[in-house]
């Protein structure tokens, strides 16, 4: 749903699309608290008490160019305020659509009071003790997306720590067949999140070995680690040493031109030679050897 892997925010860890609804635990009381209409840009005004109100403008070119392309994958958050809607959640979209010439957004209408009591609703289920991983991740992301909170928001409303969430919203990020195949297979949490680092196809190939061989967190945690190492050598094998041929002419080269050097050869024959210098003067040096 999002992009894979860690990065430096946490929007690189965890999800901002729309919630699937297989896994949301709120999802029939969000059906009678919501109406999902198509909103007429002009219609929508930003809300001025919004503490975070930093909107770049490369980011929100970036998201207009998406959303041209694709349309506005997640819905706005608003209410209804006078003749107007107030927004939620969801400015920069909002914003974007308006650079991308968009008429109108699709959006989930609710009122204060519906906002207030579906919060109170996610809130109260995450305490069950019956709901799964991924259910648990979705309300979440839910009180996230469309309740407009950081994650150390989130955190603090449902009594965890903020690292706590953001670990549990990255199950989200795992290929929908993988979800399902955790709740279907009761697989626990430690077991799955060594994997969130790979590759889809990586993960949805090991999966199977996963459930019919019981493997342990421990025995996952140990197999991504050899994966990655593997993936380390086969890149490596891509690149063969330097041969006797030319670690010779590589020396020859270093003693004319005064400086180290290196030569990289691929195995089909192709490959670089780097040249070492320790300053301004010795690189002019070389300039003029080789421009000679």
């Amino acid at each position: 749903m999002s992009a894979r892997g860690l990065g430096s925010g946490f929007e690189a860890l965890i999800p901002t699309e729309n919630i699937d609804a297989f896994f949301d635990p709120t999802a029939n009381e969000d059906r009678k608290e919501s109406q999902l209409k198509e909103i007429k840009v002009s219609d929508i005004i930003p809300d001025e008490d919004q503490p975070r109100r930093d909107f770049k403008a490369e980011e929100l070119q970036a998201l207009a160019d998406s959303i041209a392309e694709h349309g506005v994958l997640q819905p706005l958050v608003l209410t209804k305020e006078g003749n107007k809607y107030k927004i939620v959640a969801g400015e920069r979209r909002w914003r974007a659509s308006k650079i991308a010439g968009l008429e109108k957004v699709p959006a989930i209408i609710r009122t204060l009071d519906a906002q207030k009591r579906l919060e109170i609703s996610i809130i109260e289920n995450v305490q069950r003790e019956d709901l799964n991983a991924i259910e648990i991740a979705t309300a979440y992301a839910k009180l996230k997306n469309q309740f407009n909170l950081t994650p150390a928001e989130v955190a603090k409303k449902v009594g965890k720590s903020e690292s706590a969430v953001i670990n549990k919203m990255r199950l989200l990020t795992l290929p929908d067949d993988v979800k399902h195949a955790m709740v279907e297979n009761n697989l626990a949490e430690g077991q799955i999140r060594p994997l969130i680092p790979l590759e889809p196809a990586e993960i949805s190939a090991v999966i199977p070995k996963i459930i019919s061989e019981g493997w342990s967190a421990r025995k996952v945690e140990q197999y991504t680690v050899e994966l990655k190492a593997r993936k380390k050598a086969a890149k490596q094998a891509k690149e063969r040493p330097a041969d006797a041929g030319s670690d010779a002419r590589a020396t020859k080269l270093s003693n004319h031109l005064g400086v180290k050097v290196k030569v990289h050869t691929s195995a089909r024959g192709s490959g670089d030679i780097v040249l070492k210098f320790k300053n301004e003067k010795e690189f002019e040096r070389l300039c003029s050897i080789l421009t000679a």
